[in-house]
């Protein structure tokens, strides 16, 4: 659906948690022109949403002005050369099917992706990662729509940090071309099997958003929540997973104000507990209290 605006959507259908409030309008987009024609005179404050795995959004309605991408801005292509080969995803491509497409043909360098559930535009701005690689390692430049105007950002001035780069939540990415090898489909194949059983044996399935908080330097966000015995800790229709104490499961027909009020009582308790305060992975919309 081309350009397709939905009004007073609720965002819980576009989540992980399956839970919170509404938007004003959610707008898919299919193209770049269909971004050049979408209308937003209403000057609503406008975020991008891909599949919605890394996001918690408040109960109640909110005047924001959501964008998808769809179509041609999630498509995967990808060329050999004599160095290496050349990736060039739309901004709405499943990070997981990147995977194991580019596995299936022998390139190699992004297997990481097959067990984070999110979409390139989303992993590209928080420089998303795990089992020993990010986004960082192979991208070469984004393009986005900033400012009202198309601009293409060379890797060097993203300032990839650790969940962290240069890109603002105003900022709509389009593309992302990534520098990968070519390698070995048996290899690949078997590196991709292995973290997905690794994912199923330590994560816990369930209604959520991946690991809510941050890991401080030198330690892990999961094993100070566990240190200070909140796992398995609840709030309403919100608990700490008991197989991963940085998950928060949230119950089906649950509540978003609940998981926001449990991770407030998980950060406050490590800090009282170790002095630091954890960090938020999970972007948050709509709460009236900052974490």
């Amino acid at each position: 659906m081309s350009g397709v605006t939905l009004f007073n959507e609720p965002m819980g259908s576009h989540t992980t948690y399956r839970v919170g409030g509404s938007v004003a309008s959610f707008t898919t987009l299919s193209s770049t022109d269909d971004l050049l024609r979408w209308d937003n005179s209403a000057g609503r404050e406008v975020r991008v949403v891909g599949n919605g795995s890394n996001l918690l959004v408040a109960d109640g309605a909110h005047d924001i002005a959501v964008l998808h991408c769809a179509g041609a801005l999630a498509d995967l292509q990808w060329s050999e050369h004599a160095s290496g080969v050349t990736i060039v995803a739309g901004a709405g491509m499943d990070l997981p099917r990147a995977a194991r497409l580019l596995a299936a043909d022998g390139v190699s360098g992004f297997g990481w992706a097959v067990g984070v559930p999110g979409t390139f535009g989303g992993a590209v701005a928080m420089n998303a990662g795990g089992h020993g690689s990010d986004m960082a390692a192979s991208v070469v430049s984004v393009t986005l729509w900033r400012s009202g105007a198309l601009c293409e950002i060379a890797a060097t001035e993203l300032a990839f940090g650790y969940r962290t780069s240069a890109i603002s939540e105003e900022d709509v990415v389009l593309f992302v071309t990534l520098e990968l090898q070519r390698g070995d489909v048996e290899v690949e194949t078997e590196l991709l099997r292995s973290i997905v059983r690794w994912r199923r044996e330590h994560q816990p399935g369930g209604a959520n958003a991946g690991s809510v908080f941050r890991n401080p330097s030198g330690d892990t966000a999961g094993r100070l929540i566990d240190a200070v015995g909140a796992r398995g800790f609840r709030v309403g229709s919100a608990v700490v997973s008991p197989k991963h104490a940085n998950f928060i499961i949230v119950d089906r027909d649950g509540a978003a104000n609940d998981v926001f009020s449990l991770m407030h009582i998980v950060r406050q308790r490590v800090f009282e507990e170790t002095g630091l305060w954890l960090q938020p992975e999970t972007k948050l919309w709509g709460f009236e209290e900052a974490l």
